[in-house]
């Protein structure tokens, strides 16, 4: 069971869901049951709010699980009442954004696609601090907790038992210039650095790729454990979006392997960031 607190609600609530599923009732005759609100057993089972243990020994009792599931169901609700690194930022990672930085660190595999900026996960500092001053109006110490969170992100490509990151990076990203010309120097020469990782592959979708999928910038999620299915994350500018069902999941998966297929293989790749990278220095 992955480590994240974010990770354990939210295997929590699909436990939960599960067992209301077998027993083929609706939140409202749950709630009937347990003198309980049909709206409060909803929120147990997306995970929009703390578990209490007390609230699974209800469940466990209704459901007429076994000991062993209820003690599982209880230490996952006791779990997910830790705080992650991220809750010590405070408002640098907000409430929308956390979700995902405790996924993310729960995370075995990424797939990401960028269209215009570098992903988060390859970022320098000042490449970051130079996006976060654009989109946040805040003063520099304020610039400097955003930029800090994104590098504590990155400590996870480097752990023990690093996941496993593919990001597909359109051309433009290479080529926009954030900041100046030797931000983009730092920032190729980043991710030619991590692009040796043996856990990291990097691809750039060329201009003249042709047609593909107009999705927008996206991140596939995927976890250890099979009970725990994959989730396609889509930020905006003020919230973001997370995608479970089956069917959305799938036809981003096949979004994500048309990209793949038509960009550049890893080593032409390498090849093209460094000739951008050489067109920057001049």
């Amino acid at each position: 069971m992955a480590g994240s607190p974010t990770a354990r609600r939210r295997r929590l609530a699909i436990e939960l869901k599960k067992l209301r599923d077998e027993a083929g009732l609706t939140c409202n005759q749950v709630g009937q049951e347990l003198d309980w609100s049909g709206s409060k057993v909803n929120r147990l089972e997306t995970g929009q709010g703390r578990v209490q243990p007390s609230d699974v020994d209800a469940l466990c009792r209704f459901y007429r699980t076994s000991d062993e599931l209820r003690d599982l169901l209880r230490s996952l609700a006791k779990d997910s009442k830790t705080k992650g690194w991220w809750h010590a930022h405070g408002d640098a990672v907000p409430s929308w954004f956390s979700v995902y930085v405790g996924l993310e660190q729960a995370a075995t595999d990424l797939r990401t696609y960028q269209g215009e900026f570098v992903p988060g996960l390859l970022q320098t500092p000042s490449y970051a601090a130079e996006l976060s001053r654009v989109s946040a109006d805040q003063p520099p110490e304020e610039i400097q907790r955003l930029v800090d969170v994104r590098m504590r992100r990155q400590e996870l490509l480097t752990a023990d038992t690093p996941p496993d990151l593919w990001a597909v990076v359109h051309e433009s990203a290479l080529r926009h210039v954030v900041g100046d010309r030797s931000v983009m120097c730092d920032q190729l020469e980043r991710i030619l650095q991590m692009a040796k990782s043996r856990n990291v592959t990097v691809q750039v979708l060329p201009y003249d790729a042709g047609a593909y999928p107009a999705t927008g910038p996206f991140t596939i999620l995927g976890f250890p454990e099979q009970e725990d299915p994959d989730v396609v994350y889509r930020e905006g500018l003020t919230d973001s979006v997370y995608l479970e069902d089956a069917a959305d999941v799938s036809l981003y998966t096949k979004a994500f392997d048309h990209l793949r297929a038509l960009a550049l293989s890893p080593a032409r790749s390498v090849m093209m960031i460094r000739d951008t990278m050489e067109e920057h220095s001049r």
